[in-house]
């Protein structure tokens, strides 16, 4: 199973919300991204739903040191596929 395929099995969560959202930023955004990026999304991947899903919908803020960046990031990519 290559990488990506991995990483596209990581994304499927317990909510379709999250599904989206991950497998969107894993489509649009993790393949252009550079290294400290890329550890910054698997470290969210490690996150339990309960405190993904808050975070990535916005309604929570990530805290410091958090991947602030790339959480923001994500918001945006489903900001644009609406």
């Amino acid at each position: 199973m290559s990488e990506l395929a991995k990483l596209r099995w990581r994304c499927r969560r317990g909510t379709l919300e999250l599904d989206i959202m991950l497998i969107n930023y894993l489509e649009y955004g993790y393949l252009a991204a550079g290294d400290d990026e890329k550890k910054s999304f698997l470290a969210l991947l490690n996150l339990e739903d309960s405190l993904l899903l808050p975070l990535l919908m916005g309604d929570c803020e990530p805290a410091p040191g958090m991947q602030a960046e790339l959480v923001a990031k994500i918001r945006d990519l489903m900001q644009g596929s609406r």
